[in-house]
């Protein structure tokens, strides 16, 4: 039996869940999530507590048991408390702003890097150096945030770019720390 699959998810109070044909749908205080499932598994709701059953061993089916547990987990858990990521920007002269609904970044470019927020992502930049993104899906997030440190991804040797917070980089040594020990 799946360790994470066999877990029960209790539905908070204020969260309204519904189940039609591998269906789901949660509505809570942040939005409204919904999801198709695979047809393969059963999906209940039952006093408030949802549980998800796989009909055999293949290995098909104990994957998906997992991932469709996962999924309505986060799903629930979005809805209550959404979803965040903190990116932080490092480089002399490197800086972030907010101007209206866009995320202008200063990046060393010959240019201004400026994205959009979208209806599902809102963008915080409480300093110059950090962005804050949240949202109640968790995959938006974190497809968003992987964007946005697309754009200047954190170099090796002295460490600049845009990194997740509490991210290690790996540091190579420069040309002259090669003959010193």
């Amino acid at each position: 039996m799946s360790r994470i699959g066999k877990l029960p998810i209790t539905v908070p109070a204020g969260v309204e869940v519904k189940v039609e044909d591998n269906f789901v749908t949660v509505k809570g205080a942040k939005g409204t999530l919904s999801q198709q499932f695979s047809k393969e598994l059963g999906i209940k709701l039952e006093d408030g507590v949802i549980t998800v059953t796989r009909p055999s061993d293949d290995k098909r089916h104990r994957s998906l048991h997992g991932l469709t547990r996962s999924l309505i987990h986060n799903m629930v858990e979005g809805v209550v408390n959404g979803y965040s990521k903190t990116l932080e920007v490092d480089g002399v002269g490197y800086r972030v702003a907010k101007q209206g609904k866009n995320l202008v970044m200063n990046l060393g470019f010959s240019h201004q890097v400026i994205v959009p927020e979208t209806d599902d992502i809102q963008i915080d930049v409480p300093a110059p150096n950090q962005i804050i993104i949240k949202g109640i899906d968790k995959q938006k997030v974190g497809q968003f945030a992987a964007e946005v440190r697309e754009k200047r991804p954190p170099e090796p040797y002295k460490g600049k770019g845009i990194h997740y917070q509490g991210e290690h980089i790996i540091r190579k040594e420069g040309k002259a720390g090669k003959g010193k020990k």
